[in-house]
């Protein structure tokens, strides 16, 4: 992976020896130190000018773009009210925040809203080796976003089938309780000009507190669409798409929809559930909500949405479940993914279990 740094003008007293001793740490690794500018630049540092915070320019939604700024004395709960806002103004993909009042302690802010200590932490890790292995994996994770909608869904599917209404009750059933999305008005946070940028890179559809996918036969499957009302899923190809294919060499989902609606994204997930089906033929149904159930295996990083990596390694923990058909995994500060024979199934294990808060640091998640 190629990693750069994007210098700001006047240096704060701490950023030289922060970016020497990380710029080690990535290099002893095997990762190789470029330019801001390049055109491969897979992940790059920038500090926050809190003043006046603007995104890292990227060339592509691939490179990995992490903010870093200082703080001074802040509890866990206090630390993300202030550093939140400048994950969301400069379009990061993480925040490293340096408790510079603690020796340059670093905590690791993500846009699910997690906010810990890296190192120094009970584990015995030291700060940059946690940095590292903390942002690595997610840096290096291969993002699945596109969408290529083909129209040519048959006829008769265009008013929807059973499995298609099951998922309209589930998400009906499932609003009802009172799961939110993230808080932050991402929107009201940024300029025009950097919303328009944010849209272009990353196409998003909004925020909602989960998705909800069905089978429709051996190899597809229906979805709810990104950034949908998930209490009012009724149109097919807007609300509801049926996933046909996933093309690993363009990395996009491919879609089939009726040739006279204006297709919607499909949700963010379509990659894991695409991999998850393939694998696992007794999983009829799933269901990805941003909420908690004690007790229940946890993948090992926070990777992003839409990566496959997610759908990797839930994937190695369901296969590790006595029935991967009827399984609650969680997603590291993110939220779970349960498995079902219906959505009926799902909803009879779930309620009444579902916690809205989800754990933040990783000893949190293993509870």
């Amino acid at each position: 992976m190629r990693f750069a740094f994007q210098d700001p003008v006047d240096e704060p007293t701490w950023y030289g020896s922060f970016r020497r001793q990380l710029q080690h740490e990535f290099t002893t690794h095997g990762h190789l130190l470029t330019e801001p500018d390049d055109a491969d630049l897979g992940l790059v540092f920038h500090v926050v000018d809190t003043a006046a915070p603007r995104p890292f320019l990227r060339k592509h939604r691939a490179t990995f773009s992490v903010g870093v700024v200082a703080v001074s004395g802040n509890t866990e709960g206090d630390l993300l009210k202030e550093v939140y806002p400048y994950l969301v103004r400069t379009i990061s993909n993480g925040l490293v925040a340096l408790d510079t009042a603690a020796s340059i302690r670093p905590w690791l802010i993500t846009p699910e809203l997690g906010c810990y200590a890296l190192g120094d932490n009970g584990s015995g890790e030291r700060p940059y080796p946690a940095i590292y292995h903390a942002l690595a994996p997610m840096a290096m994770s291969k993002l699945v976003i596109d969408n290529r909608f083909m129209r040519d869904l048959p006829e008769e599917l265009w008013a929807g089938t059973a499995q298609t209404r099951e998922l309209t009750w589930a998400s009906r059933v499932v609003d009802g309780w009172g799961l939110l999305p993230s808080p932050f008005p991402i929107r009201d946070l940024l300029s025009p000009a950097d919303w328009r940028y944010l849209t272009h890179l990353y196409g998003i559809g909004g925020l909602s507190y989960g998705n909800f996918s069905i089978r429709h036969d051996d190899s597809r499957f229906w979805m709810s669409a990104s950034g949908v009302n998930k209490g009012n899923l009724v149109e097919i190809g807007r609300d509801i798409l049926l996933v046909t294919d996933y093309d690993a060499e363009a990395e996009a989902m491919v879609l089939s929809v009726p040739p006279q609606v204006q297709p919607r994204r499909v949700s963010v997930d379509a990659v894991e559930h695409w991999m998850i089906y393939q694998s696992f033929p007794e999983i009829t149904a799933m269901m990805h909500l941003h909420a908690w159930v004690p007790d229940i295996p946890v993948t090992r990083f926070n990777y992003p949405c839409g990566t496959r990596e997610v759908g990797e390694e839930m994937s190695a923990l369901l296969a590790k479940e006595p029935d991967p058909g009827r399984a609650v995994i969680g997603l590291l500060n993110h939220g779970i993914t349960a498995t079902g024979t219906s959505f009926h199934d799902i909803i009879s294990r779930l309620e009444g279990r579902v916690r809205p808060q989800v754990p933040m640091s990783p000893a949190g998640a293993q509870s």
